[in-house]
C-alpha cells in the first residue's frame, strides 16, 4: 500500500492499513521521531515504542473506521482531527476522537509525526 500524498487521506490510508493487516504500511505512516499516544495519558517515542503501540492497536479484532473531522495544512505541514473506532459486528471495541500532526516527506507522501489517539475528548475537570 502506498503511503498518502495528501494530507486529507492519511486517515483513509491508516484505516485501510489496519483492516487489512498491513503492519508495514501502519508502520511506515509514520515519522518515529515523532510521539504515539496509544493509551490515555501514555505517550511513547522511538521505533521500538512505536511498533509496540501499533502491533498493540493491531491485535484488536475488527474493523477501523477513521472519520476525518478536518485537516488543516501548510508549508509541509497538517494537523488533522478525527474521531476513530474499532467494531466487530455491533460491539464496539474501542471509540475516541484525535489529533494528529502530520509532515510531508521529501518524496511527497505525508507521515504521521504526533498521534494523539485520545487528543479530542474532554478533559474531566475535578
Amino acid at each position: 500500500m502506498n503511503l498518502p500524498t495528501r494530507a486529507e487521506d492519511a486517515h483513509k490510508t491508516l484505516a485501510a492499513a489496519f483492516n487489512t493487516g498491513d503492519v508495514q504500511t501502519v508502520l511506515n505512516m509514520y515519522d518515529f521521531n515523532g510521539i504515539i499516544v496509544p493509551e490515555p495519558d501514555k505517550p511513547v517515542s522511538g521505533r521500538a515504542k512505536f511498533e509496540e503501540a501499533i502491533k498493540a492497536i493491531l491485535s484488536i479484532k475488527g474493523k477501523m473506521e477513521i472519520k476525518t473531522v478536518y485537516c488543516l495544512e501548510t508549508n509541509g505541514l497538517a494537523v488533522g482531527r478525527s474521531e476513530w473506532n474499532i467494531t466487530d459486528g455491533n460491539e464496539v471495541k474501542i471509540s475516541s476522537k484525535g489529533i494528529e500532526l502530520m509532515k510531508q516527506q521529501p518524496d511527497g507522501t505525508w507521515k504521521i509525526l504526533i498521534d494523539h489517539a485520545f487528543g479530542a475528548l474532554p478533559i474531566e475537570r475535578f
